[in-house]
C-alpha cells in the first residue's frame, strides 16, 4: 500500500516539474556543424578513420561548390517526388461540361496554354493520346460561340503558337515525333495526322509544339496552388469530318496510356502519380482529377496488351448479366472509351443480351424511326421503375453496374418513351462509352494498368481537398499567416529575442529546480526499495 502511495506521488512530481520548466521558460541550444567544416572533418576522421579525411574537399574550391550543388539537386528530387501525392485540374477548375447532341454527346473541359494563356473548350477522350487545338487555322471548326445553340459565356479560341512567349517547335528528331518518317529534314517541326472515324473521315492534322498547360493542385494538408506543366500538343491547322458537325470544335485532350498524352507526361515530370480520374454525374456535368488513384475499397480490373503493349484501356469483360439472367460464357475485350458517347458491343453479344432485355422490359416495343437505337419502348412512369439492371462481370468477381443503360424521351399523354442506348459493332472488341460511366468515378490507373470504378456523385472525388475550390478573394491565400496578436501567447509579456539572451532568469531557474530534482531522486529510491521488499 504504502508503495502505490510513493508511485502516485512521483507521478504528480513530474508533472509538477514538467509544468514547472515550462513557466520558467528554460532554453536548450545545440551547436551547429556544417557538413564540410574542419569539425565535422575531425569527427569524421575519429569515426572512419584518417581515410575519410583524404575525400574532404577543400574549402571554396570548385569541388566544394559541385558537392554542395549535387546535395541541392538530391533534395530537389526528393522534394519533387513528394508532390506525386497532390491532385491536379485545369486552372479553370476541375469541372466537365456536357451539352448533349449540341457538341455531338461528349464531355468538354476549360483549359489555359501559353503565355499569355488562352482558353480552350476540349473534349476529354480517353481513347486517344494527343492534346490538340485549332491553331493557325486552314480548314477549323466555326470557333464563334453563336454558331452552337449552347451557353457560352465567351467565344472558342484559336492558338499560335507565336503568340506564346513560352511555345517551341517540336522537330522531327524528337522522341515523342512518331511522324518523323514524313519529314525531310530532322529539324523540321514534328508533324501529325489523326484519324478518329475512316467513315467520316474525322481528322485532325498539323504540327507538334510544346508550350505550357495551366493547372491547379491540392495536395494532403496543402491549399490549393496555381502552376505551369510543358505538354505537348498539336497545332490542328486542317480538321474534317465529324468536327465540322459540333464534335470537339475547340479542339480534344487525348487521355491515353501513350507518351505524348497529358497524364503521362505530367507523371515524367515527377508531377503526378501516373493515373487519373473522370466522373460523370446524372446533372450533364462531372469532373476530371490527374494523379487521381481513386478509393482503396475501389473495384478494379487490369487493362490487356494488344500485342504484348498497352496502347489504350482495353479490359476483359468475362460474362454479363440482365435482370437476374447471367449469360455464361459470353465475355469478351473492350474499350474504355471516354471519347465514346455511347456503347457499342459485338454483334453476337449485342444480339443476346438486347434478346435478354426485350424478354424481361415489362413495356410495349415501339418502331422510332428517327432513333439512333433498334430498341425503344412506351412505358408509363410506373413501368420505367421497372427496366431490368445491366451488370458486367470483370475477373475476380469485380462487377460493374450500369446505373442507366437507357435513354428517355418526354412523349404524350403521360407516357414516355426509353431506349436502350447500345449500339452493334462489327469490331472483335467492344467499346464502354461515357453512358455507361455516369454515376462512377472512373480511375485509370497507368502506373498499375488497371482501371478502378465506384460510385460517385462526382461532388466527393476527393477527400483531401474540395475540387470545387474558388480562388481566395483579392488573390489572398486560403491560409494566411497569424497576425501579430494571434502570435503572442496570452498573459505572457513578450521579450526582444536579442534581449533573452541577456536575461539573468536562467541561473535562477537553474536554482530553483534543485529541490525539485532533490526531491525526484528521494521518491525514485524509495520507489525501488518498496519493489524490491515486494519480491522477497
Amino acid at each position: 500500500m504504502e508503495c502505490d502511495r510513493v508511485v502516485v506521488l512521483v507521478v504528480v512530481v513530474v508533472l509538477l516539474c514538467c509544468q514547472f520548466e515550462a513557466s520558467i521558460g528554460l532554453t536548450f541550444s545545440s551547436k551547429l556543424i556544417h557538413r564540410f567544416s574542419d569539425e565535422a572533418k575531425s569527427l569524421s576522421i575519429s569515426r572512419k578513420g584518417n581515410a575519410s579525411g583524404d575525400l574532404w574537399p577543400k574549402r571554396y574550391s570548385f569541388e566544394y561548390f559541385q558537392l554542395l550543388l549535387g546535395n541541392d539537386l538530391k533534395r530537389q528530387r526528393m522534394e519533387l517526388g513528394s508532390q506525386k501525392n497532390q491532385l491536379l485540374f485545369p486552372s479553370q477548375g476541375s469541372q466537365a461540361l456536357f451539352f448533349g447532341n449540341e457538341l455531338d454527346w461528349l464531355h468538354y473541359t476549360w483549359i489555359d496554354i501559353g503565355t499569355p494563356n488562352v482558353s480552350f473548350l476540349v473534349a476529354l477522350d480517353a481513347g486517344s493520346d494527343l492534346l490538340w487545338v485549332p491553331c493557325d487555322c486552314i480548314q477549323c471548326a466555326p470557333l464563334s460561340a453563336s454558331d452552337y445553340n449552347i451557353s457560352l459565356d465567351r467565344d472558342l479560341s484559336e492558338y499560335s503558337p507565336s503568340l506564346s512567349s513560352t511555345s517551341r517547335h517540336l522537330s522531327c528528331d524528337h522522341q515523342l515525333c512518331e511522324w518523323g518518317s514524313n519529314c525531310k529534314n530532322p529539324k523540321d517541326p514534328c508533324p501529325y495526322i489523326l484519324n478518329y472515324d475512316d467513315l467520316e473521315n474525322t481528322t485532325s492534322a498539323g504540327f507538334l509544339v510544346e508550350d505550357k498547360l495551366h493547372l491547379a493542385s491540392v495536395g494532403d494538408r496543402t491549399a490549393r496552388k496555381m502552376l505551369q506543366a510543358s505538354v505537348v500538343l498539336g497545332c490542328g491547322r486542317k480538321q474534317g469530318g465529324s468536327f465540322f458537325d459540333g464534335a470537339a470544335p475547340d479542339g480534344v485532350m487525348g487521355l491515353g496510356p501513350g507518351d505524348i498524352s497529358v497524364p503521362s507526361l505530367l507523371a515524367k515530370a515527377g508531377l503526378i502519380q501516373n493515373c487519373f480520374s473522370l466522373c460523370f454525374d446524372e446533372n450533364d456535368s462531372g469532373r476530371i482529377l490527374f494523379g487521381d488513384r481513386g478509393h482503396a475499397s475501389q473495384q478494379s480490373t487490369p487493362f490487356l496488351p494488344i500485342q504484348g503493349t498497352y496502347v489504350a484501356y482495353f479490359v476483359g469483360v468475362e460474362s454479363y448479366c440482365v435482370g437476374n439472367s447471367c449469360l455464361k460464357r459470353s465475355g469478351f475485350k473492350a474499350l474504355v472509351d471516354s471519347g465514346s458517347s455511347f456503347t457499342y458491343l459485338p454483334s453476337e453479344v449485342y444480339n443476346e443480351l438486347v434478346s435478354e432485355f426485350d424478354k424481361q422490359v415489362n413495356a410495349k416495343r415501339i418502331s422510332f424511326q428517327e432513333g439512333l437505337w433498334d430498341y425503344c419502348y412506351n412505358a408509363s412512369s410506373q413501368e420505367l421503375h421497372n427496366i431490368p439492371a445491366i451488370q458486367l462481370k470483370f475477373p475476380r468477381n469485380q462487377n460493374f453496374v450500369v446505373h442507366n443503360p437507357t435513354y428517355s424521351i418526354p412523349h404524350h399523354q403521360g407516357f414516355t418513351m426509353f431506349c436502350l442506348s447500345l449500339q452493334p459493332t462489327d469490331g472483335s472488341y467492344g467499346i464502354i462509352g461515357q453512358n455507361f460511366m455516369i454515376g462512377y468515378r472512373m480511375v485509370f490507373d497507368i502506373e498499375n494498368l488497371k482501371l478502378g470504378w465506384s460510385n460517385s456523385s462526382c461532388q466527393d472525388t476527393s477527400d483531401s481537398a474540395d475540387v470545387h475550390l474558388a480562388p481566395p478573394p483579392d488573390n489572398k491565400s486560403p491560409n494566411p499567416l497569424p497576425t501579430n496578436e494571434q502570435q503572442s501567447i496570452p498573459r505572457t509579456p513578450s521579450v526582444a529575442p536579442a534581449v533573452a539572451g541577456r536575461t539573468s532568469s536562467e541561473s535562477s531557474a537553474a536554482s530553483l529546480l534543485i529541490p525539485f530534482l532533490h526531491l525526484m531522486i528521494s521518491l525514485l529510491f524509495v520507489l525501488v526499495k518498496c519493489m524490491f521488499i515486494s519480491t522477497l
